[in-house]
């Protein structure tokens, strides 16, 4: 080998040794940089993961929160539910017994008009009686201001009745017979006022 060789030689070993030294600075450089960025990257990544921990520990509280909301909706709704059936069964009751009222009404109605018109023909007959027993019979055609037999003293009229044994009657008969002639049962607490009533 002569010289020259080894001198070129020794450039190419130099220069091989340069390249290899670049290329470890350069995978160096390299590995620094990216170390560097990877543990921004992880800082960042770190952060974030805590974020989310941080968030999905917000959402699960409020899930929560939302499960017992909605119980407790739920709870509200079924008693809702029921009150409303309740209420339902009371409207429905009192339908019932407002259309049974209406029917009682309907039927006071009727007995009041009934008994409005018994009244009217009753009037009419004590009027038509007060009329036979005060004016018919008369030899002079006029009314007379009591009925036959009985006394006028001012302002009302009066039958005296002292009926004998077996012809006397208790107080009660004595008191309807007065009621079937328009009058009232009265008595007389000494001969005097048998006379004159109004003593």
């Amino acid at each position: 080998m002569n010289r020259r060789t080894q001198q070129e030689m020794g450039r190419r070993f130099f220069l091989l040794i340069a390249v290899c030294w670049l290329i470890l600075l350069a995978i160096m450089g390299l590995r620094i940089y990216l170390t560097s960025e990877l543990s921004g990257n992880n800082a960042e990544l770190y952060s974030r993961i805590q974020e989310l921990e941080t968030q999905n520990a917000n959402l699960t509280r409020d899930n929560k929160n939302l499960a017992d909301q909605l119980g407790n909706l739920t709870q509200a709704y079924n008693v809702s539910e029921s009150n409303n059936k309740d209420l339902s069964a009371g409207v429905q009751e009192l339908n019932t017994r407002n259309q049974e009222l209406e029917t009682e009404k309907k039927n006071l109605k009727q007995q009041i008009q009934d008994m409005t018109t018994n009244w009217n023909e009753l009037n009419v007959s004590r009027a038509q009686w007060s009329i036979d027993s005060y004016c018919l019979g008369n030899t002079d055609k006029k009314c007379q201001a009591c009925q036959k037999g009985w006394n006028l003293t001012q302002p009302s009229c009066y039958a005296y009745n002292n009926a004998q044994p077996p012809n006397r009657k208790t107080w009660e008969e004595a008191r309807d017979d007065c009621k079937g002639m328009n009058s009232v049962l009265v008595v007389a607490h000494d001969s005097e006022e048998k006379v004159n009533p109004l003593i």
